[in-house]
């Protein structure tokens, strides 16, 4: 810190009010502490201030650490050791606790100044730099979300550009040369990178067609509408169309061209993959379907011929499936209604029937799909599940159908059968179970099933359990 050379002669007999005066328009806030931290007056330069430090006049007679917040409670008793002990005039920013929620940051130093060993604490109101200091941290955070934005669609241009099966390349529209191209532009030119870049576009063209390629960029160059014209490769001599369309980046015109092979050989890998999938599709062993929207048959495999009993997939194409598929005519439409809503179906049990009446229990799996024409249809496979071994052997008295597999016959089979059966199973179930518990006697198990002896019997050789009942002694219930 500098100070003046000679006070008494700068400034002369100072008195206290005038240097108290001095001393607040100096400063936003000015305090003097005694030895023990201890506020004995204060002075502010804005109202404003006053208002939310010491609003309630509660600073005088409370202690200088006690009114700024915990966090900055140190750096107060450095600020006031360097004073007092030090004797050295540092600054120290702590902060106030406000009323309206924000704490106040405030720039302190301390003098002391020699009468009962008093400090002079002086301050500089902070908070226009810390709302500057928030604006550049807002402004600092907003650029490196735009420039991670723009890194990612860069990552994305590059990676859809270098993938693209369609040849693609960057063309400056002033010079004509060739900024970027992908790996398919390469391939049709059949050149490599280092020889295309920065070689003129025309050049990769037949000679007699070069004038053609730069009228092309001349008339998108000066009407901004995209252009298209057919010529030949200089490389293999294939006829080719071009498309020019102009854009504008960092102030300069660049052409985005685009050429389309018109004698372009199918990529080897893709049709072999094509050519796998469709012997996949023939050779399945589960029945493959490809049905239109409302379920009518485009494509059948050999394994769905043979478990529908047709000779050739001309007798399924174009008919509904639930010809062959689901016992009512429900399984096929609940199955339809479920790819529509959710796009996919998984182990769904029903049968499936054949011309010449064979039937078999199958679990089916199917997916909606778009074909090339972007039209929905659906995907069907049918897995036969009758010759399926159980996963665990069953128990005598174990139901032959769970509630699950009860539901699942539900719009299969009659009501009346349904109900029927179960009742049977419960029935034959009980009679067992009485006639253990009563040590195979008739008459106390026809007791606790609140049965007469006669019904007991007829019920007993109707579930094949004649060897219960006596010979001879058979009567209608």
């Amino acid at each position: 810190m500098q100070v003046f050379k000679s006070p008494k002669e700068a400034l002369g007999d100072l008195g206290a009010e005038s240097a108290a005066k001095l001393i607040a328009a100096a400063t936003d806030v000015a305090l003097v502490i005694d030895p023990q931290g201890v506020i004995r007056d204060v002075a502010f330069n804005k109202d404003e201030l006053a208002l939310e430090l010491d609003g309630q006049g509660r600073w005088l007679g409370s202690r200088l650490v006690d009114v700024v917040t915990s966090d900055t409670q140190p750096k107060i008793r450095e600020l006031l050791l360097d004073a007092t002990v030090r004797d050295t005039a540092t600054w120290r920013q702590v902060n106030h606790p406000s009323p309206g929620g924000d704490d106040v940051p405030v720039l302190y130093s301390a003098i002391n100044f020699g009468r009962d060993d008093r400090l002079l604490v002086v301050g500089r109101d902070l908070r226009q730099l810390a709302i500057m200091q928030q604006r550049l941290i807002n402004a600092q955070q907003s650029m490196e979300r735009d420039y991670i934005r723009l890194r990612h669609a860069e990552t994305r241009y590059r990676l859809l550009f270098q993938v693209s099966s369609e040849a693609v390349m960057i063309v400056d529209a002033t010079s004509e040369l060739i900024l970027d191209a992908n790996p398919a532009t390469l391939a049709l030119f059949d050149s490599a990178a280092p020889q295309t870049q920065n070689s003129p576009v025309a050049s990769h063209f037949d000679p007699a067609d070069q004038p053609l390629v730069l009228s092309l960029l001349a008339d998108v160059r000066s009407t901004g509408r995209d252009g298209r014209a057919k010529v030949r490769l200089a490389a293999s001599g294939r006829s080719c169309d071009v498309a020019a369309s102009l854009f504008r980046q960092e102030n300069a015109s660049l052409f985005l061209v685009r050429l389309t092979s018109q004698s372009a050989v199918p990529e080897v890998g893709a049709a072999k993959n094509a050519s796998l999938l469709l012997k996949y599709f023939e050779s399945a062993a589960d029945a493959l379907v490809i049905t239109q929207f409302d379920g009518r048959v485009v494509r059948s495999n050999l394994a769905f011929l043979e478990m529908a009993q047709l000779g050739s997939a001309e007798q399924a194409r174009g008919e509904l499936l639930d010809r062959w598929l689901g016992r009512t005519g429900v399984d096929l439409s609940v199955a339809l209604a479920n790819l529509r809503q959710n796009g996919t179906i998984k182990l769904f049990a029903t049968v499936l029937r054949g011309e010449y009446g064979a039937a078999a229990e199958v679990e089916v799996s199917a997916v909606a799909l778009n074909d090339l024409e972007d039209k929905p249809c659906f995907g069907f496979a049918i897995r036969n599940v009758e010759k399926r071994l159980p996963t665990a052997p069953s128990s005598k008295r174990e139901l032959p159908r769970s509630v699950a597999q009860l539901t699942e016959l539900i719009g299969r089979v009659p009501l009346r059968d349904l109900v029927r059966e179960t009742t049977d199973v419960i029935e034959k179930l009980s009679i067992e179970a009485a006639l253990e518990l009563t040590g195979d006697n008739r008459a106390s198990a026809a007791d606790m099933l609140g049965l007469s002896r006669q019904s007991l019997y007829v019920k007993l050789r109707r579930y094949g359990l004649a060897e219960h009942a006596p010979e001879g002694e058979a009567a209608d219930e």
